[in-house]
């Protein structure tokens, strides 16, 4: 789309008519072959027989507080552990009200929103990729497990660009270019340089419980990589509702990063 507007406006810039233009076709991106891939599903839908039951919503399963061991939190180098340390005294000092960059109806982006306690995930199988849809903010992510590599110089984005493969019966995702502006855990912020490497599967123990361990990488921003264990259970009838933040952002930020309350 934005190849398309940016194409569009420079033959309006030169005077051409953009209706006579058409952008070039895209190839198929490097590892996948002509014909084959996510682009091409006809006559590869028997194939996801093979693939685990996900199926039904799955809501974030948490011990009840004060019941587990503490959380493991990041282990944080230079710039990045001063920062964290100055959001927390600004939080204590403002009963955990902060400044903020983006609107308060903006999604958190990856990794938090695969963390998010109230709003349930939908996984979808399909030939060449598994899409994710998350009642929270509407938002869908896709990981392609079509054979094809990660973008060399991708646009960083909430969901950045995720390549997966299946193991057996879990799904192996990295994860690159996510928005340098997002946050690990609250106040956690991480380099260009952050890698999410996740591995999902089934509980061996129960069917209806979905694992999912976390491994983040930042040689700029964190000390050592950080590992957690994410779990999900399944509601296998339940249905995502609609998630419409925009309609009601009752916090906007304003010009100087502060929280409004209208």
């Amino acid at each position: 789309m934005r190849r398309t507007i940016a194409l569009a406006a420079a033959l309006l810039v030169i005077g051409l008519p953009a209706q006579a233009q058409q952008p070039p076709a895209s190839p198929p991106p490097e590892g996948v072959e002509p014909g084959q891939g996510a682009a091409n599903p006809k006559g590869r839908y028997a194939e996801l027989d093979r693939l685990p039951d996900w199926g039904g919503i799955w809501f974030l399963q948490r011990p009840p507080p004060g019941t587990g061991p503490a959380p493991a939190q990041p282990q944080l180098n230079g710039e990045y552990k001063q920062r964290y340390d100055e959001w927390l005294v600004e939080a204590r000092a403002n009963h955990g009200v902060v400044t903020r960059t983006r609107s308060n109806c903006s999604p958190p982006g990856m990794p938090r929103i695969m963390q998010l306690a109230q709003y349930p995930y939908e996984f979808i199988f399909s030939p060449g990729r598994v899409t994710i849809n998350q009642e929270a903010w509407m938002q869908t992510r896709t990981v392609w497990t079509d054979g094809r590599k990660h973008q060399i110089d991708p646009d960083p984005t909430f969901m950045g660009d995720a390549v997966g493969h299946w193991e057996g019966d879990t799904l192996v995702v990295e994860t690159r270019g996510i928005l340098d502006d997002l946050e690990i855990e609250a106040g956690v912020f991480h380099s260009p340089q952050f890698v999410l490497i996740e591995r999902i599967r089934l509980s061996p123990d129960n069917p209806d419980v979905l694992i999912n361990d976390m491994r983040m990488e930042d040689p700029e921003a964190l000390a050592a990589p950080f590992e957690t264990r994410v779990t999900y259970r399944r509601d296998r009838y339940g249905s995502l509702i609609e998630f419409q933040c925009s309609e009601n952002d009752r916090n906007p930020v304003n010009a100087d990063g502060e929280t409004v309350f209208d």
